[in-house]
């Protein structure tokens, strides 16, 4: 039987991300993947925000889907735009780039790490114990898994299979989704109806069309027709425009549906099999994403024994309410998009609202994912945020923060007096830099924020302490979140402290 550390269930976006911060982290870490390649049928989905372009900025890989994409502002609220380009951050921008696109870059990336792959197969079952989880694949394989992740879909068999409740909101609108050919020139751009958005726009070869519809009924569970996509366009449209050859016909809905627990003993889940939503606002690939990175750094340290199991518990903690958020304003955003009098009332309000600036940047740091808080107790602003990218001056010479997150590995990073942090006992784990900040601390939304003297950077680019003068809560926040001292390197630590105070 074929063993790994994690057995990961699904190659998409998700899966892969969560593949590659485990390999960052030199964890034996397979990918069981139903697709025989990294082909995806249609483009799917259209872009990233601000906060995932960050999030690959700290693995150094961000330019690799910049030169692929178009920089723009993509960040929006049930299609009002919401510019973020005066926020204090790098990456004041999204990125238009389709989901064929962003798995390619990613399969690419993963390529060049030890990353297993079982392709053209999917995890059929699986039983854990107390040790591991055997995994069953299609083929008649089994593996053995110290932990599985299941990123696996909406339809996710591994959340089925754990007994994991997907509560939430049954769809009350369905939508067709299709790349065709059609005959004669279609009505372009959107249309609304009463019950949502329509829209027809030029794919990238400026031939072939990009289709949403929304369906007069709610769709059926089945896979949608050519025959209904052309009732469906003869019932917005009045015509079908002679519709043919579509290489990808899908339908969606807005059903809004969360995994209670993310967790189930040795079974984890992320992206879309923990959370479903309309697409409104762009943000399923893009919390999948930042679901990985959340998870995999504590993944990898509680396989390698650095850290306790209970780690794992801080995942759900941290993303439910992150996804949990998320399905509230998708589902506020389908209500705004349908076309009655009522709701275009309804919209031209919000509308002026949002051009105001402090409910502008509010909802825009929402939708680009770049107001993220952890919950990690009270205490200075940047406590539980992202870290921004500032430019440091360091002895060897200028760096960006992102930089010091190219492997994956926590910083402690020291602005203030220099040598006044020993962490011996977590050397081997925690980088410590000391340096200058050669810009200014400010955060989106809240501006300005007091400059501190020292902050701990979590892999995740999330800030774990924050000094403000003292080490105080320092070694606390060391061993939360990266283990206890190595006994070794803790004997040696209070040895040179009991020495230095003779």
């Amino acid at each position: 039987m074929p063993k790994h550390a994690v057995v990961i269930a699904g190659g998409g976006p998700t899966g892969l991300m969560l593949a590659a911060e485990l390999a960052l982290a030199r964890i034996d870490v397979a990918v069981v993947e139903r697709r025989e390649n990294q082909d995806l049928a249609g483009s799917r989905a259209g872009g990233l925000h601000a906060r995932t372009i960050e999030v690959f900025d700290q693995r150094g890989v961000a330019e690799r889907f910049l030169s692929q994409g178009q920089v723009m502002q993509v960040a929006g609220f049930s299609f009002i735009p919401l510019d973020i380009s005066d926020f204090p951050v790098r990456h004041n921008h999204g990125l238009a780039l389709r989901q064929n696109r962003i798995e390619r870059i990613l399969a690419d990336w993963v390529s060049e790490l030890p990353v297993k792959f079982y392709r053209g197969r999917d995890v059929t079952g699986f039983a854990q114990d107390d040790t591991g989880v055997d995994v069953e694949l299609s083929d008649g394989a089994t593996l053995r898994a110290k932990y599985l992740v299941g990123c696996d879909g909406g339809r996710s068999l591994v959340r089925k299979k754990a007994g994991i409740d997907f509560a939430g909101w049954d769809a009350s609108t369905s939508y067709l989704i299709a790349e065709v050919d059609m005959v004669d020139e279609p009505a372009w751009g959107v249309r609304r109806g009463e019950k949502g958005v329509n829209a027809l726009g030029k794919l990238e070869d400026g031939k072939r069309v990009g289709v949403v519809l929304v369906e007069p009924h709610v769709g059926k569970a089945d896979k949608p027709t050519l025959q209904d996509l052309r009732d469906a366009l003869v019932a917005v449209y009045g015509t079908d425009f002679g519709v043919h050859n579509p290489t990808w016909l899908s339908r969606f809905s807005d059903m809004a549906r969360q995994a209670a627990s993310y967790r189930d003993r040795r079974v984890l889940l992320a992206g879309d099999a923990a959370h479903v939503h309309a697409p409104a606002g762009g943000q399923g690939l893009n919390i999948g994403v930042q679901d990985a990175v959340n998870l995999g750094w504590k993944l990898a340290q509680v396989v390698s024994g650095t850290s306790p199991d209970s780690l794992l518990d801080t995942y759900h903690a941290e993303r439910h309410p992150i996804a949990a958020r998320v399905l509230r304003l998708t589902m506020a955003q389908t209500a705004l998009g349908r076309g009655d009098d009522r709701t275009e009332a309804l919209r031209e309000t919000v509308t002026e609202l949002l051009k105001i600036d402090e409910p502008r940047k509010r909802y825009a740091a929402m939708m680009s994912g770049l107001d993220i808080r952890y919950d990690l107790g009270e205490g200075h602003p940047l406590l539980g945020r992202r870290m921004p990218d500032l430019d440091l001056v360091t002895e060897s010479g200028p760096l960006r923060v992102f930089t010091l997150l190219h492997e994956a590995r926590p910083v402690l990073l020291n602005l203030g007096e220099p040598g006044a942090f020993d962490i011996a006992p977590w050397a081997a784990r925690v980088r410590l830099l000391e340096a200058r900040p050669a810009g200014v601390w400010e955060l989106p939304v809240l501006g300005a924020v007091p400059a501190p003297t020292a902050v701990l950077i979590r892999p995740d680019g999330h800030v774990a302490w924050v000094g403000e003068g003292t080490d105080h809560g320092l070694r606390d926040a060391l061993t939360t979140w990266f283990g206890p001292p190595t006994q070794r390197s803790a004997a040696a630590h209070l040895l040179s402290r009991h020495t230095a105070s003779a």
